[in-house]
């Protein structure tokens, strides 16, 4: 296994809105280079990178004369995109993964199943307009937006918390290690395809 080529990808999508590309590497070693114009969302994705291991290149553009909106959905989709890319037919992995990860005061719980059924349950116990310079409606989208491209069922809980960027970024980090887990190569069933359908690539 340890001779297994890294599980790489590259998205690029561009619309009248936006310009999104993203290169990821799964096997990585949480190296990122992330430049989306939003501080909060570049730092978000840091820890996503960082605490999955996750080599991460994400560049963005786009007309924010509305806002956000648009460019933060569409860096969900792309990144969606490229972890499917990535996986493949998703031979030999665990495919399942949790995380509960604190941060401070904030305790935030992740759970992940990466088998091709994109659906979101997203709590994220946000409750002011901003974190940072992202609106925290934009934290719940993202998410969801990214299980529906990456084929990802995904659930997510903020249990406790009183600052918002303690909060956002426990979630990001649960995330981080749960995706971590969940696309790991499992030394017990190689080139296994993890389901009895015999399929998580669709």
């Amino acid at each position: 296994m340890e001779n297994q080529e890294p599980r790489r990808a590259t998205v690029r999508r561009e619309t009248a809105e936006t310009k999104v590309s993203v290169e990821l590497c799964l096997d990585g070693t949480g190296k990122y280079e992330i430049a989306t114009g939003n501080g909060m969302l570049d730092h978000l994705l840091a820890q996503l990178s960082r605490h999955g291991m996750l080599d991460l290149k994400v560049e963005a553009k786009g007309d924010l004369s509305t806002g956000w909106h648009h460019l933060v959905e569409d860096v969900a989709i792309v990144l969606g995109r490229g972890l499917r890319q990535a996986l493949g037919e998703g031979l030999g992995i665990v495919r399942m993964g949790h995380a509960i990860v604190p941060l401070d005061e904030a305790l935030a719980t992740v759970a992940v199943d990466v088998g091709g059924r994109g659906y979101a349950v997203v709590e994220t116990g946000l409750t002011g307009e901003r974190v940072g310079d992202l609106p925290t409606d934009l934290v719940r989208h993202f998410l969801e937006s990214f299980a529906i491209e990456a084929r990802v069922t995904l659930h997510t809980k903020v249990e406790r918390g009183k600052n918002d960027h303690h909060r956002a970024e426990a979630l990001f980090k649960a995330l981080a290690k749960a995706l971590r887990q969940a696309v790991e190569r499992d030394r017990r069933a190689p080139g296994e395809v993890p389901s009895t359908k015999g399929t998580i690539s669709g």
